[in-house]
Formats: C-alpha cells, sequence, structure tokens
C-alpha cells in the first residue's frame, strides 16, 4: 500500500524472520497456545475441563479470523477480550473456559517474553556469523602493517588485523551479555489481576500448591524453567531495559566499527561492498559513499536511544501497573530488535565483502616511519657509527623540524629520511636506513596478539555446538 505509512524497518531494513517474530500470526497464535497450555493444566489439577475441549482449542490455533477481531474490539475496546470472544465463536464447546481464571497480562506479558526470547536468538544467530566474518577477518590481515591512531594523530604502527580484534572484542563481550540474559529470561507466569494469584486460589478451593504448579506446568509448556518470584498485574518493566540493554550494546559496538570503517573509506584504505550498478551520489558520479557504515550508525543511533524509553516506562510504573506502558512498548521492543537486526546484517555484508588496499595504507605509513624510526636511527649509529647521543638527538630534531614543514607547509614527501642518508653526523647508508625502516619492527606483537586472542577467546564460542550450528545466517541488503 503506497497511500499509508509503513515503517521503514519493515519496509527496507529489517529481515524477513525478525519480522515474523513479532508479527501478528506469532503474536496471537502464541496467546492461543497459552490459553490451551493454562486450560490444559488446570485439567491437570483437577478442574472439570474435557480433552475434547482442549481438541477443539487446538485444531483452532491458527486459524485466526482478523476481521472478526478487529470488529469485537471496536465494541469492546479490548484487544484480549476480542481475542477471546474470536477465539471461542472459532471453539464453542471451548468457549465456557478460555482464559479462565487468567487476566490480561497472561497473555499480553507471557507472549511478550515468548517473542522477546524469539528475537533474542535471531540475534544471536547473526551476532555470531558477525563474530566468525570478523575472525577470518582479522586473521587473513593479521600482518598487514598500518599506521594506528590516537586522537586520529599518528601514532605506532598496528596490522589490520589487530585493529579488527579490538571490534571483535567489544562484540564478544556483547554476546556475553546476550548469554546471559538469554540463560536466565523467565517466564511471567500466571499471577493473576494484582499478582496475587487470588482467581486461581477461588478455583483450586484454597490449595496454594495447586496454584503453585499450575504456573510450573504452564511454563514447562511454554519452554521455560524459570518463572518470576512475584509480580504486580505485569512482569517488572525492568526487563524490558535489561533486553534492550543488549540491543543497545550491540548498536554501540556497531557504531563504533562503522565509524571507523568510515574513517578508513575516507583514507582509501578500506572501501565497504560496491555494487557494478550502485550509484554514490546523484550528483558526484565517482564517489564511493560509505553509505552501509553510515546506517549502521543512523539505526544505532536509534538503538541507543531507545534503552533510555525503556528506562522510563520501568521506572514510571505505579503499583501494581500502570497502563501508560503499553502503547509505548508496542513501538519500543519490536523496532529494537529490528534495528539491531538490521545492523548486524550490515555489519556481516561489509566485513565479509569489504577491501582492503594494504597499498595505500603502506603509503600512509611510509609516510609517518621516519619520524616513528628516528629512536631506533639513533640507537644504531650510537651503537653502530660511535655517535654521541646528545649530537645526534639534536641533528634528528632539526631534521624533522625541516622535513616537517615540507610537508605541512608545501605539501611535499616527507624527505627525513634522505637528510639523515646526507647528514655526515650520522655516517650512516640508505641500505642500513631500509632495513631500519621494515614495517614489521615496528608492529610489536601484533600478529601473535590477533591469533592468540582468536585462539583463546574467540574460536571456544564459534566451536560450541550449539553455536555451530547458528552460523551461516543468509544476510539480505534491499537497498
Amino acid at each position: 500500500m503506497t497511500d499509508t505509512y509503513t515503517s521503514p524497518l519493515s519496509e527496507r531494513y529489517a529481515s524477513k524472520e525478525m519480522q515474523a517474530v513479532f508479527s501478528s500470526d506469532t503474536k496471537f497464535t502464541t496467546w492461543r497456545k497459552l490459553w490451551i497450555a493454562l486450560a490444559e493444566a488446570e485439567r491437570e489439577l483437577g478442574l472439570p475441563i474435557k480433552d475434547s475441549q482442549i481438541a477443539e482449542m487446538k485444531a483452532h490455533i491458527t486459524d485466526i479470523d482478523y476481521d472478526k477481531a478487529r470488529e469485537y474490539e471496536k465494541k469492546t475496546r479490548h484487544d484480549v477480550m476480542a481475542h477471546v470472544l474470536t477465539f471461542g465463536d472459532a471453539c464453542p464447546e471451548a468457549r465456557p473456559i478460555i482464559h479462565l481464571g487468567a487476566t490480561s497480562a497472561y497473555v499480553d506479558d507471557n507472549t511478550d517474553i515468548i517473542q522477546l526470547r524469539m528475537g533474542l536468538i535471531q540475534i544471536k544467530k547473526l551476532l555470531l556469523s558477525a563474530m566468525k566474518a570478523l575472525a577470518e577477518f582479522a586473521d587473513r590481515y593479521k600482518d598487514t602493517p598500518c599506521l594506528a591512531f590516537t586522537h586520529f594523530q599518528a601514532a605506532q604502527p598496528t596490522t589490520v588485523g589487530k585493529r579488527a580484534t579490538l571490534w571483535l572484542q567489544d562484540l564478544m563481550l556483547d554476546y556475553y551479555d546476550l548469554e546471559y540474559r538469554l540463560s536466565e529470561l523467565p517466564f511471567f507466569g500466571c499471577k493473576g489481576t494484582t499478582g496475587t494469584g487470588a482467581s486461581f486460589l477461588a478455583l483450586f478451593d484454597g490449595d496454594m500448591t495447586k496454584v503453585r504448579r499450575l504456573e510450573e506446568i504452564i511454563a514447562e509448556k511454554m519452554g521455560f524453567d524459570k518463572v518470576f518470584p512475584v509480580s504486580g498485574q505485569t512482569y517488572t518493566r525492568k526487563l524490558d531495559f535489561q533486553i534492550i540493554g543488549v540491543l543497545a550494546g550491540i548498536a554501540q559496538s556497531a557504531a563504533k566499527f562503522s565509524n571507523d570503517t568510515r574513517l578508513l573509506s575516507h583514507m582509501k584504505e578500506l572501501d565497504e561492498p560496491f555494487e557494478s550498478g550502485q550509484i554514490g551520489s546523484s550528483a558526484m558520479a565517482y564517489k564511493r559513499n560509505p553509505m552501509r557504515s553510515e546506517r549502521i550508525a543512523s539505526l544505532a543511533r536509534y538503538v541507543m536511544c531507545d534503552l533510555q524509553n525503556t528506562e522510563f516506562t520501568a521506572a514510571s510504573q505505579w503499583f501494581e501497573r500502570t497502563l501508560d506502558d503499553s502503547a509505548n512498548r508496542r513501538i519500543a521492543l519490536p523496532e529494537a530488535f529490528l534495528a539491531t537486526d538490521a545492523i548486524l546484517q550490515l555489519y556481516i555484508n561489509i566485513i565479509s565483502g569489504c577491501r582492503v588496499y594494504d597499498g595505500m595504507a603502506m603509503k600512509h605509513l611510509n609516510d609517518e616511519l621516519p619520524f616513528m624510526a628516528t629512536e631506533n636511527i639513533l640507537m644504531y649509529c650510537v651503537e653502530h657509527k660511535n655517535g654521541d647521543r646528545q649530537t645526534l638527538h639534536e641533528a634528528i630534531r632539526k631534521h624533522s623540524v625541516a622535513a616537517g614543514e615540507q610537508v605541512k607547509l608545501y605539501g611535499k614527501p616527507n624527505d627525513l629520511i634522505s637528510r639523515i642518508v646526507a647528514d655526515p653526523v650520522f655516517s650512516i647508508t640508505q641500505k642500513e636506513i631500509d632495513e631500519l625502516l621494515d614495517p614489521q619492527k615496528f608492529i610489536g606483537c601484533a600478529p601473535q596478539q590477533t591469533d592468540e586472542f582468536l585462539a583463546g577467546h574467540i574460536l571456544p564460542i564459534l566451536n560450541q555446538p550449539e553455536n555451530r550450528a547458528m552460523l551461516g545466517a543468509k544476510v539480505e541488503i534491499n537497498v
């Protein structure tokens, strides 16, 4: 439809898999599964619910009459009751026991948690694929020298692969956060209108053991081994803040990566993937703008800001609950997942298909290496040429200033080395200088650090059987 608004996250950016997680079909079929689990548990604990009623409900999990549900909601102004009535019309025999003893939060909040879990699993698949792609990139370029920067000023050399381990370490920390939240994610349960379980206590004639067991049975049926120990009418909205915190952390890591790739693109040391027919600028046909990295930065900003949204929602709840969270959460939770899904797809696409220009990286390194090598030259001339350390230091200082002026004032190449070779106080040859200027002598432990980090920290994660089965996420960039 072109005459109504549709979210760019659905239309342009997020995967079909993540859109399915937060779709109406997933939401409302889960409601029906929860009603079935409730009825089955109540029957197991002695309530007079027939097998035929449950069978009827199971036969109508997916055939949802959305038009009828909309009509009921117009009349009732209540979405849960609209779907209770719609389900009841499809299941006339089961109609009297659907939603028995439950409040709206039973289906709303448990479904939210189930969707959050599904969303985290999809994010985990993408995160692991991004980590694998980065690990391969780091290994491929672990020996490729490049100029490192502090304050975006030239510093000591590193390697392209070692720099990638910094991006990868951030994702590793995000992975551990995600794993913790997944492993500790509790089911909301069924605690009634204010969390006291009063309606279920009445159904079971005051038997608290059955009230507790009811919750355990439903949680098991829905695939959870933990349940919130206490609640008001809803689960604490602090959980939303914690879950979106994981996504905001991933967004933060991806934004750092995208900033670096944009800077590298400016320096012509790296290009993100660029298709044969892609247009970089409508006016400047020669341009290859890093638009995918820029999109990561843009979407990441949204996710990071959305974290504050969930923070305010959690802080603003009154007593056992208020409804000022509902409309907000319908937007904030799904869209944080859709945006993070899009971010990770872009991350995988860029790091898997980018092109590294090691020749340009070496040029930038060679532009600065003469200054960085001066201490090595000084020590070499003292040790092998009987030079005076203080005299050599002063000569280097003067030549460095003069060479710097040639670069900064006149845009000329750095001629510091030729000045040193020409100065008899150093008594050094060009061949000796070239040996001292070997970039491999300036990258320290970068290759070994890369190997050790990958072997000791990343491969153990990627090689876990459960994680290995998740690798290979299909990535499709639509625009």
